[in-house]
Protein backbone atom coordinates (compact mmCIF):
# COMPACT_ATOMS: atom_id res chain seq x y z
CA UNK A 1 0.00 0.00 0.00
CA UNK A 2 1.18 3.28 -0.98
CA UNK A 3 2.46 5.69 2.28
CA UNK A 4 3.87 8.70 2.83
CA UNK A 5 6.72 6.76 3.47
CA UNK A 6 7.41 5.74 0.37
CA UNK A 7 7.06 8.72 -1.78
CA UNK A 8 10.56 9.44 -0.86
CA UNK A 9 10.18 13.26 -1.07
CA UNK A 10 13.43 14.14 -1.84
CA UNK A 11 13.39 12.84 -5.58
CA UNK A 12 10.36 15.06 -6.06
CA UNK A 13 11.58 17.85 -4.44
CA UNK A 14 14.95 17.92 -6.95
CA UNK A 15 13.31 16.94 -10.26
CA UNK A 16 10.70 19.85 -9.43
CA UNK A 17 13.49 22.56 -8.32
CA UNK A 18 15.49 21.57 -11.06
CA UNK A 19 12.63 21.60 -14.02
CA UNK A 20 10.93 24.25 -12.28
CA UNK A 21 14.01 26.59 -12.29
CA UNK A 22 15.04 25.58 -15.86
CA UNK A 23 11.12 26.26 -17.07
CA UNK A 24 11.44 29.73 -15.61
CA UNK A 25 14.72 31.03 -17.31
CA UNK A 26 13.25 29.39 -20.40
CA UNK A 27 10.34 31.17 -20.62
CA UNK A 28 10.03 34.37 -22.94
CA UNK A 29 10.97 36.75 -20.81
CA UNK A 30 14.01 34.64 -18.81
CA UNK A 31 17.61 34.55 -19.81
CA UNK A 32 16.90 31.13 -22.31
CA UNK A 33 13.85 32.46 -23.35
CA UNK A 34 14.68 33.77 -26.56
CA UNK A 35 13.38 30.65 -28.61
CA UNK A 36 9.84 31.54 -27.88
CA UNK A 37 9.96 34.34 -30.27
CA UNK A 38 8.72 37.29 -27.68
CA UNK A 39 6.44 39.92 -30.40
CA UNK A 40 8.19 43.72 -29.75
CA UNK A 41 5.07 44.98 -31.10
CA UNK A 42 2.79 43.86 -27.48
CA UNK A 43 3.40 46.25 -24.85
CA UNK A 44 5.05 44.84 -21.74
CA UNK A 45 3.72 44.83 -18.74
CA UNK A 46 4.50 47.76 -16.37
CA UNK A 47 4.69 48.36 -12.16
CA UNK A 48 3.08 45.82 -9.96
CA UNK A 49 1.78 43.82 -13.22
CA UNK A 50 5.59 42.77 -13.94
CA UNK A 51 6.00 41.12 -10.42
CA UNK A 52 2.47 39.42 -10.78
CA UNK A 53 3.77 38.41 -14.04
CA UNK A 54 7.03 36.64 -12.54
CA UNK A 55 4.70 35.49 -9.56
CA UNK A 56 3.02 34.03 -12.41
CA UNK A 57 5.66 32.02 -13.98
CA UNK A 58 6.89 31.30 -10.62
CA UNK A 59 3.89 29.33 -9.94
CA UNK A 60 3.45 27.09 -13.55
CA UNK A 61 7.20 26.98 -13.62
CA UNK A 62 7.10 24.78 -10.18
CA UNK A 63 3.62 23.19 -11.47
CA UNK A 64 5.65 22.22 -14.22
CA UNK A 65 8.01 20.88 -12.61
CA UNK A 66 5.90 18.91 -10.41
CA UNK A 67 3.92 17.49 -12.87
CA UNK A 68 7.03 15.96 -14.42
CA UNK A 69 7.89 14.36 -11.25
CA UNK A 70 4.33 13.11 -10.99
CA UNK A 71 4.72 12.13 -14.39
CA UNK A 72 7.83 9.77 -13.27
CA UNK A 73 7.28 9.05 -9.83
CA UNK A 74 3.58 9.31 -9.23
CA UNK A 75 2.20 5.79 -11.06
CA UNK A 76 2.11 4.24 -7.54
CA UNK A 77 0.38 6.24 -5.63
CA UNK A 78 -2.39 6.17 -8.83
CA UNK A 79 -2.10 2.24 -8.62
CA UNK A 80 -2.70 2.55 -4.69
CA UNK A 81 -6.29 4.10 -5.39
CA UNK A 82 -6.70 2.27 -8.62
CA UNK A 83 -5.10 -1.13 -8.74
CA UNK A 84 -5.18 -2.13 -12.17
CA UNK A 85 -2.98 -1.79 -14.85
CA UNK A 86 -3.33 -0.11 -17.94
CA UNK A 87 -6.42 1.71 -19.23
CA UNK A 88 -7.83 4.16 -16.20
CA UNK A 89 -5.24 3.91 -13.86
CA UNK A 90 -2.86 5.07 -16.64
CA UNK A 91 -5.25 7.26 -17.86
CA UNK A 92 -5.63 8.78 -14.43
CA UNK A 93 -1.62 9.32 -13.84
CA UNK A 94 -1.48 11.44 -17.27
CA UNK A 95 -4.00 13.25 -16.85
CA UNK A 96 -3.32 14.65 -13.45
CA UNK A 97 0.51 14.75 -14.72
CA UNK A 98 -0.73 17.32 -17.71
CA UNK A 99 -2.94 19.06 -15.33
CA UNK A 100 -0.05 20.45 -13.88
CA UNK A 101 2.42 20.71 -16.47
CA UNK A 102 0.58 21.95 -19.34
CA UNK A 103 0.53 25.85 -17.43
CA UNK A 104 4.12 26.84 -18.33
CA UNK A 105 3.85 26.07 -22.03
CA UNK A 106 0.36 26.98 -22.70
CA UNK A 107 0.84 30.41 -20.96
CA UNK A 108 3.80 31.17 -22.81
CA UNK A 109 2.46 30.34 -26.02
CA UNK A 110 -0.29 32.65 -25.21
CA UNK A 111 2.31 35.17 -24.60
CA UNK A 112 4.31 34.94 -27.56
CA UNK A 113 1.72 33.91 -30.21
CA UNK A 114 1.04 36.19 -33.15
CA UNK A 115 -2.18 37.84 -32.32
CA UNK A 116 -3.17 38.00 -35.97
CA UNK A 117 -3.19 34.25 -36.89
CA UNK A 118 -5.97 32.69 -35.41
CA UNK A 119 -5.50 29.44 -36.82
CA UNK A 120 -2.24 29.13 -34.44
CA UNK A 121 -4.47 30.36 -31.67
CA UNK A 122 -6.96 27.73 -31.99
CA UNK A 123 -4.41 25.08 -31.92
CA UNK A 124 -3.48 26.65 -28.53
CA UNK A 125 -6.73 26.28 -27.51
CA UNK A 126 -7.93 22.65 -28.73
CA UNK A 127 -4.36 21.48 -27.81
CA UNK A 128 -4.65 22.49 -24.06
CA UNK A 129 -8.10 23.58 -23.25
CA UNK A 130 -9.49 19.99 -24.91
CA UNK A 131 -6.86 17.89 -23.57
CA UNK A 132 -7.15 19.54 -19.98
CA UNK A 133 -10.71 18.98 -20.36
CA UNK A 134 -10.61 15.50 -21.21
CA UNK A 135 -8.02 14.83 -18.24
CA UNK A 136 -10.80 15.98 -15.99
CA UNK A 137 -13.40 14.23 -17.34
CA UNK A 138 -10.74 10.62 -16.69
CA UNK A 139 -10.22 12.21 -13.00
CA UNK A 140 -13.82 12.78 -12.49
CA UNK A 141 -14.48 9.17 -13.90
CA UNK A 142 -12.31 7.85 -11.40
CA UNK A 143 -13.40 9.72 -8.76
CA UNK A 144 -17.22 8.19 -9.58
CA UNK A 145 -15.97 4.71 -9.81
CA UNK A 146 -13.92 4.77 -6.48
CA UNK A 147 -17.46 6.14 -4.71
CA UNK A 148 -19.53 3.78 -6.42
CA UNK A 149 -16.89 1.14 -5.31
CA UNK A 150 -16.60 2.50 -1.34
CA UNK A 151 -20.45 2.49 -1.47
CA UNK A 152 -20.38 -1.39 -2.64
Amino acid sequence: MFTHNKIGWGKWIVVTLILGVAAFIASPSGPLGGFWGLHAEDPGPVGMQKAFFILLTMIQSLAFGFGFAFLLFGREAVRSFLPVEGGLGLAVHFAISWSLLSWWPHSNLHQTHNPDNISGLLAIEYGFHVTLILGGFIIASFILMKSKQSQS
